[in-house]
């Protein structure tokens, strides 16, 4: 059974699904349970099977050992305190999201383009940019995925 956390708490289960959905293979596809338990095992020595890991995943283990969520973490190139804390958890996915969303070539070149443009031409596209997602969603557009 899964414990109840407290609300505005993110729980280990969370923060291991966002690393998978955020941190991308090359050819842009979510990593397997295989790959990553097999990665985790080679950094560690120790036991560390897929079935581990998708209870990990999904909530219904949530005690790993340290070196457990330190091969986690080297795997999917962020600090151990992703999991430790919410704050930082917060901040190093959305930069995680960026960095997916730049390796988008068409995000990378408007993002590459933007960099000359004054505060008042960037606040511009800032608004062009809103005003677009706000139709798309509207009439129930897809979005790029990162």
């Amino acid at each position: 059974m899964v414990a109840a956390t407290e609300p505005g708490k993110t729980t280990l289960a969370d923060k291991i699904d966002k690393l998978f959905q955020i941190v991308l293979r090359p050819d842009r596809e979510a990593y397997s349970h295989e790959e990553v338990a097999k990665a985790c095992r080679e950094a560690t020595g120790e036991s560390f099977s897929t079935t581990y890991l998708w209870q990990l995943r999904t909530g219904r283990r949530d005690n790993p050992t340290k070196r457990h969520l330190e091969a986690l973490a080297q795997f999917f190139g962020v600090s151990p305190a992703y999991f430790f804390d919410d704050e930082q958890s917060a901040k190093i996915a959305e930069e995680l999201a960026l960095l997916g969303a730049l390796r988008d070539a068409g995000v990378r070149d408007v993002a590459l383009r933007a960099v000359t443009l004054s505060p008042d031409g960037l606040d511009t596209i800032s608004d062009m940019i809103d005003a677009i997602a706000r139709r798309e969603s509207g009439r129930g557009g897809t979005k790029r995925e990162a």
